[in-house]
């Protein structure tokens, strides 16, 4: 530990890395599968077979329990439209123009990943399109932001300056953050998506981060319903979220929840891209 936060062996990372691949690669295929006329159940259930084959558990199922709310049901977190998180997958079901974002976690020999992706059934409109694409560059601005002697603030403000220089105008919700993952899906520290450079704790090695913004096309303000889960815009307008597990290495970042470990973005954003080798 440092500072209350877990750091990871290399060895561990290793681990994570096989949790971050079964994501990647299951996150892809329900993307690829997602249609008009399919619930967001099915799509849950997909997720639950392809866990299944790939040896993992889910980060997500059950999640809560204990702790005085009502248990997670599913595998997946599924939100549409106006919803920003959380969303329980079930009987809804997808139409062409529905913005999705699909969060999902896996678990291999009690280390975890966890991903979300946004995209669009059928035609995109054009707001919905660049919400999405600036939500995912935000993300890799922040994660490129992270280095060994850095701080958590420089992923913050690495994102909020990121959405700032948009010329549409963004609501960041702040009432929802990444968060350090490793051992447990939600750990120390809170990585918020807002903030000043310099500020929050010491980025070391071995730290390991899940980095997710969340966007909306209006203001930032969220209300939660009734099923004490789905996270939904305040003023109805759309959002969107996207998240990836990142690991700080001895030699740079290892995005473990991408296919490719990040190497594209990273390399095209000039930051050094540090595999562990898997």
């Amino acid at each position: 530990m440092a500072g209350g936060i877990e750091v990871k062996t290399p060895e561990q990372i290793l681990v994570m890395r096989r949790a971050g691949l079964v994501v990647a690669r299951t996150l892809a295929a329900l993307r690829d599968a997602a249609r008009a006329g399919l619930t967001t159940g099915d799509l849950d259930r997909m997720a639950r077979v392809l866990l299944a084959e790939q040896g993992a558990t889910s980060s997500f199922l059950n999640y809560g329990a204990g702790y005085g709310v009502q248990p997670f049901p599913a595998v997946t977190c599924i939100s549409v439209n106006d919803e920003i998180v959380h969303g329980i997958p079930g009987e809804r079901v997808l139409a062409d123009g529905d913005l999705v974002s699909v969060d999902f976690g896996a678990i291999v020999d009690g280390w975890h990943g966890d991903s979300a992706l946004s995209f669009v059934i059928g035609e995109p409109r054009a707001d919905d399109r660049e919400l999405s694409e600036v939500t995912r560059r935000s993300m890799w601005r922040g994660i490129a932001a992270a280095r060994l002697g850095g701080r958590i603030g420089d992923i913050s403000a690495a994102i909020e300056g990121f959405v700032r220089t948009q010329p549409r105008r963004y609501g960041i919700v702040r009432e929802f953050t990444g968060h350090g993952i490793g051992s447990a899906m939600h750990q120390a520290p809170d990585v918020p998506n807002h903030g000043r450079r310099g500020r929050g704790p010491l980025l070391v090695q071995g730290m390991c981060l899940a980095i997710e913004p969340m966007l909306t096309l209006g203001g930032e303000a969220t209300a939660t319903l009734e099923d004490d889960w789905t996270v939904v815009t305040r003023d109805g307008s759309r959002a969107c979220h996207w998240e990836h597990t990142v690991a700080i290495t001895r030699r740079g970042l290892w995005v473990l929840t991408a296919e490719d470990g990040g190497e594209a973005e990273l390399t095209a954003l000039g930051a050094r891209f540090g595999p562990l080798g898997d």
